[in-house]
C-alpha cells in the first residue's frame, strides 16, 4: 500500500481490490464471507461471489437463490456484513451494508449475464438446507424464478492493513466516506 498516512489512498486501494475481485475469478476479493443474523438470532456466515462493485454508488452485488437461508435472514433484518481477507496485501476489508432483495424483471439484465453452466445454482430441489436421505439426493435445475440479486448499499467500511506497524481506518456513508484512523 502506498501513501500509508493518506486515508483517501487507503480507501482507493480497498475499492481497487473489490473491483479486481469482480473482474478476476481467481481474485480472493471475489469470494467474500457474507454474514447475516437468522430470525432466531443465530449468526450465519457463508462465502458468496461478488458480481459487481460500484464505488460511485457505494454498492456491491451478490446473486443468490431466493429460497436460501440468507434471504430469509435478510427479510427479517436487511443488514449484512461482508469480510474479505487478502493475504498478499495483508489487508482485511470489513463492510456493512443495507441489503435490498431484487427479483423478477428488476434482475433480467443480471440473469442474462449468468452463464448457462452457472444457472443451475438457482433452483436446487429440494430447497437449499432441506435434509436429504443421501449425499446426492437433490437436483439442480436452472429456475429463473428463483434467481435474486442482493443489492448491498454500503454503510460502513473498516480496513486493517497488517505491517510492521498496523494501520486501521473506518469510513462511513454518514460522513461522506471521509474516514478516520483507528487504533488497530
Amino acid at each position: 500500500m502506498n501513501d500509508v498516512d493518506d486515508l483517501g489512498a487507503f480507501l482507493d486501494g480497498a475499492w481497487s481490490h473489490l473491483e479486481h475481485g469482480v473482474a478476476q475469478a481467481t481474485s480472493l476479493a471475489r469470494y467474500p464471507t457474507f454474514a447475516t443474523v437468522s430470525p432466531d438470532g443465530v449468526p450465519q456466515a457463508r462465502t458468496v461471489a461478488l458480481r459487481r462493485a460500484d464505488r460511485d454508488r457505494g454498492r456491491l452485488e451478490v446473486q443468490t437463490d431466493i429460497e436460501t437461508e440468507k434471504v430469509t435472514a435478510l427479510r427479517h433484518n436487511p443488514t449484512a456484513a461482508l469480510h474479505v481477507w487478502l493475504p498478499e496485501a495483508d489487508l482485511q476489508i470489513r463492510l456493512t451494508a443495507r441489503v435490498t432483495i431484487l427479483t423478477g424483471a428488476a434482475v433480467d439484465d443480471a440473469w442474462a449475464r449468468v452463464p448457462a453452466t452457472s444457472r443451475v445454482s438457482y433452483g436446487t430441489e429440494p430447497l437449499p438446507g432441506t435434509p436429504i436421505a443421501q449425499v446426492y439426493a437433490y437436483e439442480k435445475p436452472a429456475n429463473r424464478s428463483r434467481f435474486a440479486v442482493l443489492d448491498c448499499q454500503l454503510t460502513h467500511i473498516d480496513l486493517v492493513h497488517l505491517d510492521t506497524r498496523h494501520r486501521r481506518a473506518a469510513f462511513s456513508v454518514t460522513d461522506g466516506w471521509r474516514g478516520k484512523w483507528l487504533a488497530p
